[in-house]
């Protein structure tokens, strides 16, 4: 799957199948982005055809989600600029 993570600015592909949760993509393209394990996954969202998906637990699959799909991982609050 293709994952933009607006944190890094970067798209990343993640390797997944039909049985990959949403929770996971999200973990793996965080940690590609980002190059750092440690991070508080709460704090962030992932967006699919412009909606938030709410239940990170449901599949790929389930969502209806085909080979690179476009995913977005974003903080879940906005951050202020200076």
């Amino acid at each position: 799957m293709r994952v933009m993570v607006t944190d890094a600015w970067d798209s990343v592909h993640v390797q997944v199948d039909d049985a990959t949760t949403v929770a996971q993509l999200k973990r793996e393209a965080l940690y590609a982005a980002l190059k750092r394990p440690a991070l508080n996954l709460q704090e962030y969202i992932v967006k699919f055809r412009g909606a938030a998906v709410l239940d990170e637990s449901q599949t790929l699959r389930a969502i209806g989600a085909v080979p690179n799909a476009p995913f977005i991982v974003l903080p879940a609050r906005r951050h202020p600029v200076r």
